[in-house]
């Protein structure tokens, strides 16, 4: 359970994050341009989201909102990317 109260749209864009991530690692090395496009946008609305003008930036609160948006992922994992272990 997580410590910190992350709100729904900055889950979600992590969870968009994460989602483009696995994409990546399954595409071949090439046509990969738009999706890392997609990851520095996603990064970089991530870091300026407003809730880490309110509650601070800490490395344990973005460790926190990833396991946050892994464990809403369990259920729609992609095929042959194992469960993340607890």
């Amino acid at each position: 359970m997580s410590h910190f109260p992350f709100p729904a749209d900055l889950v979600a864009l992590q969870r968009e994050q994460l989602r483009i991530y696995r994409q990546l690692a399954l595409q071949p090395a090439l046509h990969t341009a738009e999706l890392r496009r997609a990851l520095i946008r996603l990064s970089c609305l991530i870091s300026a989201h407003p809730y880490w003008e309110q509650r601070g930036w800490s490395t344990a609160g973005r460790v926190e909102l990833r396991r946050a948006a892994e464990d809403g992922l369990d259920a729609v994992r992609e095929p042959g990317l194992g469960a993340r272990s607890a």
